[in-house]
């Protein structure tokens, strides 16, 4: 691995090998989500306790303070939206020479391994990661499995893990699962965790987070989860906690309930 390689990853995973991703990159499928209307007011507070940010380049551009941004991991996929017919179908939308010329730490694409378009997409993760090797810039590949929500089983995400590794991803972003441990045993590369859906409460997100790092993911990429929270600073400290200081569930909610209350 070459010295630009490593420093960028050095950005973004920290010196514990550990890391917290800030996604707000949904908007590229799903337009103005809720809490995502105005990106820049919504992720203003957050930004201080992210070690990346997850994000398309329009976005970047238009709501991220150049001076005041965590590294930046860069959305290089897309083509559909939730109106399109399949949202599967994505192909690389941003140039190597753009990610170079924003600064950014990291890409990041979508990979959808079972469905209809999974040559297309697998084959697009090969040729990202052959131009972004030649440039020192790690590849997260994105286990997304659209509305099949059903998937997202040890067997089939362990799958879909392996198959980013051995394309070249340097980094995997998948769901938890139960069994987690047989997706991040059977994958060489850091895997971290995706949010999904949004739970219902905090503690869920806790004891899902918690299990996850237990069982060998080094971090998260977790948005809605976050942001769409009440309370998202208090969620942000609080799971900062069980990524950074091996913070338990319940040591999480003790440090959320005292942060709202703030």
């Amino acid at each position: 691995m070459d010295w630009g390689m490593k420093n960028r990853l050095s950005r973004l995973i920290q010196a514990d090998g550990h890391c917290m991703f800030l996604p707000v990159d949904h908007g590229y499928f799903q337009g103005p989500t809720r809490k995502l209307e105005k990106p820049g007011e919504t992720i203003a507070p957050l930004i201080p306790y992210a070690d990346g940010l997850f994000v398309t380049r329009g976005i970047l551009r238009a709501c991220v303070d150049p001076q005041n941004s965590p590294p930046i991991i860069l959305r290089v996929s897309g083509g559909t939206s939730i109106i399109g017919k399949d949202l599967s179908h994505e192909a690389i939308t941003t140039s190597v020479q753009e990610v170079i010329r924003l600064n950014a730490a990291a890409v990041g694409m979508s990979i959808f391994v079972g469905s209809e378009y999974e040559y297309d997409s697998l084959v697009n993760l090969g040729k990202l990661v052959d131009e972004c090797e030649n440039n020192g810039i790690p590849v997260m590949a994105v286990t997304a499995v659209g509305k099949e929500l059903e998937k997202r089983d040890a067997r089939y995400l362990s799958l879909c893990c392996r198959v980013a590794a051995e394309f070249g991803a340097k980094v995997v972003k998948t769901y938890w699962c139960e069994n987690f441990d047989k997706v991040t045993h059977g994958c060489p590369v850091p895997i971290v965790m995706a949010g999904g859906p949004k739970c219902e409460t905090a503690l869920e997100v806790f004891e899902f987070v918690h299990d996850g790092m237990q069982k060998g993911a080094i971090g998260l990429n977790l948005g809605r989860n976050v942001w769409q929270h009440d309370y998202p600073v208090a969620m942000m400290k609080a799971l900062r906690a069980i990524i950074h200081e091996n913070a338990s569930v319940k040591d999480a909610r003790g440090i959320f309930e005292d942060e709202k209350k703030k």
